[in-house]
């Protein structure tokens, strides 16, 4: 069989190297999966910046926005998670957190497996050391075993879904379950108005899930105006606001008030990853408002803050870590039944995969010069 080529990178600040592994035996439970494309995430960004506040098993593949299909499985792999009959050629996606389902955790409180104790990690908690090597979705291929990591869950993606959309169901399905944590806690309803905090790919898909789940009117507040700002207007937000133009808090919040008129906004989501997005944003909400953490997935630092304007405006303060297998199917509908509804490919700024491309990939995201950049193994799979 041929040998397989995966993406590895030896710590923070290192450039990628790609090394080849030999084909591998796929157990009965096993099966690996040829990747369409792969999202270069926030989080992915933030571990190359060494803001991971946890070990990591470097060398390692990052990587787990990802859409392929299956080439090879095992005899005793025949079905997702939920059930949904697999086989070769069916496209799937996997998650990059699967909880183990057996901890306190998943047991106790099922609608929280997010903070499983012992998950199944894709691109984060497992090396390239171990075999057979291809742990992550900068890799033309990634396998899977659930006799080897039985935690692992993969989820079917429809036959007439491309592979590039299919890869940002991850990052969809994580602001979709923020908003329903602000509907549960009954900071969410129809028709509020909502204000998201940045402008790249979580926040460009937050605007949709909003406009989707029933916001009234949607503003964005981020940078660039080329491509992001302007992206967000397609995708429905109604105005945005500049950051390189409004360069202090006073002036941003000023302008939120200006546009949703004087009491504020009914919710204010951080999808920007910057911690002074939180004391910023609280001042855009109306009293009484709902503010939704769902950025800070890494630490980026500290800041000085008072948490006396959280009490003295009476307000909701919720935090959203990526979601639940659950969730998923809410994800994948949305992609797949608003296809020709949003720009949803316009997003993505494609990038081959070789060491220069990823690494192309990697700086171009972080200038913020694409929205969401995506890496292609095998461009006849990309649609």
């Amino acid at each position: 069989m041929e040998s397989i080529r995966v993406c590895t990178h030896a710590g923070p600040g290192s450039e990628p190297v790609i090394k080849t592994v030999p084909w591998p035996k796929v157990g009965r439970k096993g099966a690996l999966i040829k990747i369409g494309a792969c999202g270069v995430c926030g989080t992915d960004l933030h571990i190359l910046k060494g803001h991971w506040p946890k070990p990591l098993p470097w060398p390692f593949t990052l990587g787990h926005e990802l859409g392929g299909v299956i080439v090879e499985c095992g005899e005793a792999f025949t079905e997702d998670f939920m059930s949904k009959p697999l086989k070769i050629g069916s496209k799937v996606m996997i998650p990059p957190l699967m909880p183990c389902g057996r901890c306190y955790y998943c047991i106790h409180y099922p609608q929280t497996a997010n903070k499983c104790l012992t998950p199944v990690y894709y691109g984060r908690y497992l090396g390239f050391e171990k075999p057979p090597h291809m742990w992550g979705g900068w890799a033309e291929y990634v396998y899977v075993d659930l006799d080897m990591l039985p935690g692992t869950k993969i989820y079917k993606l429809p036959d007439d879904m491309s592979l590039r959309l299919g890869a940002l169901s991850e990052p969809l399905t994580s602001c979709i379950r923020a908003f329903n944590r602000a509907s549960r806690a009954g900071g969410f309803t129809w028709a509020d108005t909502v204000v998201i905090q940045g402008s790249g790919p979580i926040g460009i898909l937050a605007v949709a899930a909003a406009k989707e789940m029933g916001a009234g009117r949607v503003i964005c507040v981020g940078a660039p105006e080329e491509p992001r700002l302007k992206l967000a207007r397609e995708f429905g937000a109604e105005a945005t606001v500049n950051i390189e133009e409004l360069t202090t808090p006073q002036q941003r919040i000023a302008r939120v008030r200006d546009i949703v008129g004087g009491f504020g906004a009914d919710l204010v989501m951080d999808c920007s990853g910057h911690p002074t997005a939180g004391p910023e944003g609280i001042e855009m909400l109306r009293d009484g408002g709902t503010y939704v953490e769902m950025g800070q997935f890494t630490d980026a630092g500290s800041i000085e803050t008072s948490w006396h304007r959280i009490c003295t405006k009476d307000l909701n303060v919720l935090g959203s870590w990526g979601f639940t297998g659950n969730d998923l199917p809410l994800g994948v509908d949305m992609l797949y039944r608003t296809r020709g509804k949003y720009p949803w490919l316009k997003m993505q700024t494609i990038y081959p995969f070789t060491e220069a491309g990823v690494s192309q990939a990697v700086k171009d995201a972080m200038a913020m010069k694409t929205v969401k950049s995506t890496i292609v193994p095998w461009p006849d799979l990309v649609d």
